[in-house]
């Protein structure tokens, strides 16, 4: 109860000493961050592998399996799975990424045609629209991006070998240490925690843990669901790069509202060329989009952060900007710990407001 006993001079004192240091400590951290990016990035998607294996590897373990051994089995077994998704389904989404550039100015053009054909619709009706000043300067735009492009192209070939060793160095590194951290996990889990007080241990534990297993495990079960139904029926529509768009969407479902991102720009590129596969694709697309979020997702996952959309935009947004793409990820889980956090300090307050004695004062006594 220090801070009430504070004057309102002394709060806006204590305020304005403590704002310039939690802004030099917020740089140097960000400075620190900076430059140990890399290997933060190493590390934080080495934990999150071993937060979600961990549980396959445990269910190893109650069959009979001793730690080492299902740790094993279950890192060959993603390694394998990766490798197969990366052979059978990478060259062909890669093919169609390729196809697809090389297509963009075309389908600009054949977008800029459609709008003519639109406003001269609009004209015979007496409407004076002019719509072909929508896609002239996106037009403009694409063009001088792709001649941008051509011209790094050269410096990519010459940094490919390097840029490749260097990235499966760190996908190697990974892995071992997802390795070791589903080895020996819980000694470092409890290590850190030790380092918090002993009454918050235990809470802060499950509340973290919780969070991100709700999260991460809802979010891939719908994303995986998403991109295989939208890839399969892509696929039966015989929609132009019907793999890329389904998978793309589904990787992208992965953050929220990262579905709709997705849903939106592919609706947009296929408009381009043909306003009615567009349209087909819009629908189907969201409508497989709210029966899996609204119908079947609230029924096996039940409510997973408990966030208001508002908060879950804001702290996308707060993660895209410190941690870029890694930041997006973990962006919510942590949003929902810091919302317990804050939680349990406001019950606590309530708590101690509820224990203080009252103070009554003493009724005077009626004369003789």
């Amino acid at each position: 109860m220090w801070w009430e006993s504070l004057a309102p001079l002394s709060r806006l004192l204590a305020i304005a000493l403590a704002a310039p240091l939690m802004v030099l400590n917020a740089w140097a951290f960000s400075t620190i961050f900076g430059y140990f990016r890399s290997l933060f990035i190493i590390i934080l998607v080495a934990a999150l592998l071993a937060f979600l294996l961990n549980y396959p590897a445990s269910l190893l373990e109650r069959i009979g399996l001793q730690r080492g051994q299902s740790t094993f089995v279950v890192i060959f077994i993603s390694l394998l799975t990766l490798i197969s998704v990366g052979i059978t389904l990478l060259p062909p989404v890669i093919s169609q990424a390729q196809q697809l550039v090389v297509r963009l100015p075309e389908l600009i053009d054949s977008g800029q045609n459609q709008l003519m054909l639109l406003d001269e619709r609009f004209n015979n009706l007496g409407l004076s629209i002019s719509l072909d000043g929508l896609i002239v300067p996106a037009k403009d735009t694409v063009k001088v991006q792709l001649q941008k492009l051509a011209g790094q192209t050269l410096d990519f070939a010459v940094n490919f070998t390097l840029f490749t060793v260097v990235k499966v160095l760190d996908i190697v590194l990974t892995f071992v240490i997802t390795y070791y951290l589903l080895l020996h996990g819980e000694d470092i889990w409890h290590s850190l925690l030790e380092w918090l007080p002993t009454h918050v241990q235990k809470p802060f534990s499950i509340t973290l843990r919780s969070s991100f297993r709700n999260y991460f495990i809802g979010q891939f079960i719908l994303a995986i669901c998403m991109g295989v139904s939208l890839t399969l029926i892509y696929l039966l529509l015989q929609v132009p790069f019907g793999l890329l768009f389904g998978l793309t969407i589904g990787l992208m479902a992965i953050v929220p509202f990262g579905g709709s991102v997705g849903i939106a720009s592919v609706t947009f590129l296929l408009a381009l060329q043909n306003i009615g596969i567009a349209i087909q694709v819009l629908i189907v697309s969201v409508i497989i989009q709210q029966v899996l979020e609204n119908i079947i997702a609230p029924r096996v996952l039940g409510r997973v952060t408990g966030l208001n959309p508002f908060w879950v935009f804001i702290s996308i947004l707060t993660g895209a900007r410190v941690g870029g793409l890694l930041g997006v990820v973990v962006a919510v889980p942590t949003a929902v710990v810091i919302k317990e956090a804050l939680n349990a300090i406001k019950s606590l307050k309530m708590r101690a407001a509820e224990s203080e004695p009252l103070l009554v004062s003493p009724t005077p006594s009626e004369p003789g």
